[in-house]
This record gives structure tokens, sequence and C-alpha cells, in this order.
């Protein structure tokens, strides 16, 4: 009864809009004029149940925070290839994942691959920010870093718009981040078609 309803919401969204914005994987974390899913509609390694929904080239962004560390590097690969077969041409995936140069022991801790952080237990990949753009390079995309943590353990943030895809694990708008010293944050990538 509830996953109907939630399709049947969905479905109602895509509808009333026309310039589509997914969050994957957060039916209950999405800002105004974004359209949540679940892995029940939108699953990102069954490409094709996806036009039950939506036609190949049809979306303007993906967001997805904190969803690819749940998948192994070859599922994620799917998950890529999957949104660049939807994104219109210039559309993007804007997409956040822990941090493995992150140089704080215990953050490393909590999210690694069994970690002590919670939903650590189901990670299956600590991705660094070269990893991560490996993976979205093989997939087609042209990648635009905006925030991660180098090999010497440098931060480095460029400017981004929440209006672009709001993550909320980020050096700005996670409030562990007092006085923008970076307690937690995640790589953030910008994925264009």
């Amino acid at each position: 009864m509830k996953a109907a309803a939630a399709e049947k919401k969905l479905i109602k969204a895509l509808k009333d809009t026309k310039d589509w914005k997914l969050v994957i994987g957060a039916s209950s974390v999405f800002e105004q004029g974004w359209i949540p899913t679940e892995v029940e509609q939108f699953n990102l390694l069954d490409p094709d149940s996806w036009n039950k929904y939506i036609p190949d080239a049809s979306v303007s962004v993906f967001l997805a925070e904190h969803v690819w560390e749940h998948l192994t590097y070859e599922q994620g690969l799917t998950g890529a290839r999957t949104c660049y077969r939807y994104l219109k041409p210039g559309g993007y995936l804007r997409i956040a994942v822990p941090d493995g140069f992150h140089p704080d022991a215990d953050y490393i801790n909590n999210v690694k691959p069994g970690g002590a952080g919670w939903g650590a237990d189901d990670h299956k990949v600590l991705y660094t920010y070269k990893l991560m753009s490996q993976l979205l390079t093989e997939a087609g995309f042209k990648v635009k870093l905006l925030e991660y943590y180098d090999e010497a353990g440098q931060f480095h943030a460029n400017e981004w718009n929440k209006s672009d895809g709001m993550i909320h694990r980020s050096i700005r708008y996670d409030q562990r981040n007092v006085g923008g010293k970076p307690v937690y944050t995640s790589i953030i990538i910008d994925a264009v078609k």
C-alpha cells in the first residue's frame, strides 16, 4: 500500500514538472522543486525499469547524497551509466560520498566499509576523489570537483550553489563544521553529460 502511494505521488510529480530534477534514494530528504525517488522506482542497477517513468535523455539533474558508497565499484559504474543514459545533454549528476582522504582517523573509522558509523555496516567502497572521478569518467561524464580532500590531507572547496543540488554533508551545510572547520565533509562532484 505504501509503495503504491509513493509511486502515485512520483507519477504526479513527474507529470506536473517540466524540468526534472530527481533525488536518488532519499524520498524523505529533498528540497522544494526536486522530485524524491527510492530504489523501488529508480533502481540504479536496472536501467530499463526507469522507462516506466521517464524516457532516455529527459532529466536535467540527478542528486545522490551518500548513495554510491552502498554499491560495489561495478554497481556504482552501472548506476553512473544509468544516470548518464537518462540525463539530457548538458545535464549533470551531483554526487556526494564519504571522503577516503579525510585526515581524521575517527571520520574514516565511522565511514569505511564495516565502520562504526550509522549506515557504514552496508558501505562497500570508501572513495577518494581520484577513484570517484575515475568511475564517473569511465561512465562517460566530465568531472567537476566541488569539495574533497587530496592525498596530503588538504581540503579543497570550489563554489557551488545549493539550488543546483543541496548536499547536507558539506563544508557549508553540515552543522558539525563549526566555524568553517571541516569536521564532516564529503567528496562532492558534478558529473556533466
